[in-house]
């Protein structure tokens, strides 16, 4: 894909979606079709904190996650060739939203997915996932960041889609 002329297709990829919707099963997969880099952003957060997150929620709480969350896409959604999964709740945060969608050269897509499908694909992983341990809530945050999500540059219903079928899709919107 040759950006350099064509000031309209995108530099950067950046996937966003509630938990369960694929972004880090389909990311590595549009990477590698596109040429380009891979970065999961809870990744990274892991990394440089040197715990989970998880644990940087348990010890400092879901605000300061958000803060560090936040510093940690504005610094890795300054590169090209790359395709950036963000954490779930990431499309909360204001300026986080604001950033990624009026960022030259960044398409922000939408996995969206059902709550069913994200309690049906994440059982068992409630240890490595705060928000889906408290099931009280994950419904109200599902309703709350859906709005948020649906803002995105493109929104792909994902729940019938195998992961190849989502990367197309992905691939047809970066066209």
């Amino acid at each position: 894909m040759e950006t350099s002329s064509n000031s309209a297709a995108p530099r950067r990829i950046v996937l966003t979606g509630f938990m369960g919707s694929g972004k880090t099963t389909v990311g590595p997969l549009v990477a590698a079709r596109l040429g380009w880099s891979f970065v999961d952003v809870d990744d990274v957060i892991e990394a440089e904190a040197g715990a989970t997150i998880a644990e940087i929620f348990a010890r400092h709480g879901e605000a300061a996650f958000r803060e560090r969350e936040h510093t940690t896409i504005v610094r890795l959604a300054e590169a090209d060739a790359l395709v950036l999964a963000l954490g779930g709740g990431a499309i909360e945060h204001p300026t986080t939203r604001t950033m990624l969608l009026a960022a030259p050269g960044t398409l922000l897509v939408h996995l969206e997915v059902e709550l069913a499908t994200t309690l049906a694909r994440c059982s068992g992983t409630e240890q490595s996932r705060p928000v889906l341990a408290d099931q009280a809530n994950l419904s109200a945050r599902y309703k709350r960041r859906l709005p948020l999500y649906r803002m995105a540059h493109v929104s792909i219903p994902v729940d019938a889609l195998t992961p190849e079928e989502v990367v197309e899709a992905i691939l047809r919107a970066a066209r």
